[in-house]
């Protein structure tokens, strides 16, 4: 399962550090995280170092894995 997060501003400070999994693209004023989610267990623990770092989640979607293998965001 591949998911979206976007956050309003320009994200964690240290996303590559909190977020390894994660890719992350800035539209505008917001922050788009991207990547592949193993199960519930890690969605839950994403959201939770979100929680953690004080950053609010503004949206939260699962996205179909593209189909030629690109890690690029599915942004609309």
């Amino acid at each position: 399962m591949r998911y979206e997060f976007r956050v309003h501003g320009p994200g964690p400070a240290s996303a590559a550090e909190v977020f390894p999994e994660l890719e992350a693209a800035t539209l505008g004023e917001d922050t788009v995280l991207y990547g592949a989610v193993i199960d519930e267990a890690h969605l839950f623990g994403l959201l939770a170092r979100f929680r953690m770092l004080g950053v609010l989640v503004t949206e939260m979607r699962q996205v179909p894995s593209p189909i030629d293998g690109s890690r690029a965001p599915l942004i609309d």
